[in-house]
């Protein structure tokens, strides 16, 4: 499990199998006593530590809460099936597993809506869950690109652009299916899901190619237009 205190705390190194269960502690609190009700002493009584513990690890409940509920999404990985639509199929049914878990729907849902009135805490959620799963999305476009399934981008800005849209449709529309819908996310909504989402990537790249090659004859345009009246 990778640390996620602060970098300018100190004190006495930290234990990992304290940390473990410290988390676990937290989500198990948020399932049975709720946000409202969560106390870093409760958390503290399960976990089996004192509660100077706690806070020599987290400023307070906001920051335990998105760390305890990031170490879930943490156990996403993107399997290799041997297309970008398997690929992107296994993710989605992953991911819908972990937010059917009571965990998870309590502890993403309650930081979510607190984060609305605490900017510190929405960076800590897009430090500690969204940017670092968006690895996902990283590896398998590069990995569908050297299978010849996607077009490469030689711009880094464009291909950051391109990376945050695919997780922000992937992420958004399970979630949004799973805790807002309530519907659910199985194998044949995820194969719809990812045959919309390809279609999308598939009209993104042609669309570009398009734009590239109206580019291009802009620009051979005032040449040929030049050389014609030269030539009378």
């Amino acid at each position: 499990m990778q640390s996620r205190t602060p970098a300018g705390r100190t004190g006495r190194p930290r234990s990992a199998a304290a940390d473990t269960a410290i988390l676990a502690a937290t989500r198990a609190a948020l399932v049975e006593l709720g946000w409202s009700k969560l106390t870093l002493g409760d958390v503290a009584a399960r976990a089996g530590v004192a509660k100077t513990t706690l806070y020599r690890r987290w400023a307070g409940k906001n920051e335990l809460v998105v760390d305890a509920v990031a170490e879930l999404f943490d156990e996403l990985r993107l399997p290799d099936r041997g297309t970008l639509g398997a690929d992107i199929e296994g993710v989605v049914l992953q991911l819908a597993a972990i937010l059917d878990r009571p965990e998870a729907k309590s502890g993403l849902m309650a930081v979510v809506a607190e984060s609305t009135r605490d900017p510190a805490l929405r960076e800590r959620i897009r430090a500690t869950i969204v940017d670092r799963q968006k690895r996902l999305v990283v590896v398998g476009r590069a990995r569908a690109q050297a299978r010849g399934e996607l077009p490469a981008e030689s711009d880094p800005t464009d291909a950051a652009r391109t990376v945050d849209l695919i997780f922000d449709m992937v992420a958004g529309a399970v979630v949004h299916r799973s805790l807002v819908s309530a519907e659910p996310a199985d194998a044949d909504w995820a194969r719809s899901l990812t045959r919309v989402l390809l279609l999308g990537l598939a009209g993104a790249a042609t669309a570009e190619r398009a734009g590239e090659a109206g580019d291009a004859g802009q620009l051979e345009s005032p040449v040929r237009e030049g050389g014609d009246a030269d030539a009378e």
